[in-house]
């Protein structure tokens, strides 16, 4: 076995099991221990795991909120595919909101040229991204930056988005789960995506199944405000079915 696809394998059990044992590793793949701690080491470099006495964690699992480079790398391949699944809950006409997050940036790469819509969006990063598309007309979302995520935050945002309706808002977040709905650790964006949920007809959310089970700070959503969860296939049928009864669409991409 390669490094690369053991290394894989550690990932998928730090994520399914929420930590990895350097010692049950090294039994699992019959391989030293320090052949495991150089796997754990690589896999933080690459923003996957946090080591810890004994072993790792995924990122997903910890309790602070990773920067947004970090975040960026980080099921990347499967956030490429909730993008571009996602755009079939555009509307043809009128206008949307795209959130804050590393999924929701996905998806405004993937928005077509031809694609003539007005978006709003508190994310310095995707805006730049959309200001290269002719046909859009891009709405900033003013107030404090926050350098963490690059979003806009604090009252100067909330008065703009308590003045702005869309049709569908694209919403991210850092977790859902059944009993908490979505989370995120400030409550400064939990403030901003509360007012952007608001002021949807519609509300998408585009979250990798890791975010799934997992609770933070402030709640900013109950499940049941959410019309379209898009998620990857890794995410639990038990679980997808439980989100599915809250009244929410679950579509795997």
């Amino acid at each position: 076995m390669y490094a690369e696809e053991r290394q894989q394998l550690i990932l998928e059990q730090a994520r399914s099991r929420g930590r990895v044992d350097v010692a049950e590793l090294a039994g699992e793949f019959a391989v030293t221990t320090e052949t495991i701690r150089r796997d754990l080491t690589t896999l933080e470099r690459h923003g996957s795991l946090r080591r810890v006495h004994g072993g790792a964690i995924p990122i997903e699992r910890l309790g602070f909120e990773p920067a947004l480079n970090t975040r960026e790398s980080v099921m990347t391949a499967e956030k490429k595919r909730i993008g571009k699944a996602a755009l079939a809950e555009l509307p043809a006409e009128g206008a949307i909101l795209l959130d804050a997050g590393t999924t929701t940036a996905h998806l405004a790469e993937a928005l077509p040229i031809d694609c003539n819509l007005t978006v709003v969006t508190n994310s310095v990063n995707i805006a730049l991204t959309l200001s290269k598309r002719p046909n859009l007309t891009v709405m900033l979302v003013g107030g404090r930056l926050r350098a963490r995520t690059l979003a806009s935050v604090d009252s100067w945002a909330l008065h703009s988005l308590s003045e702005t309706f869309v049709e569908v808002a694209f919403m991210a977040t850092n977790g859902l789960s059944v009993e908490r709905g979505l989370t995120t650790p400030d409550p400064a964006e939990a403030m901003v995506k509360r007012a952007s949920i608001a002021g949807a007809r519609r509300v998408v959310l585009l979250a990798d199944h890791t975010k799934v089970g997992n609770d933070h700070f402030a709640r900013f959503a109950e499940l049941s405000e959410v019309d379209t969860f898009i998620t990857d296939g890794g995410i639990d049928s038990t679980v997808a079915a439980e989100i599915e009864r809250e009244g929410v669409h679950v579509l795997t991409a």
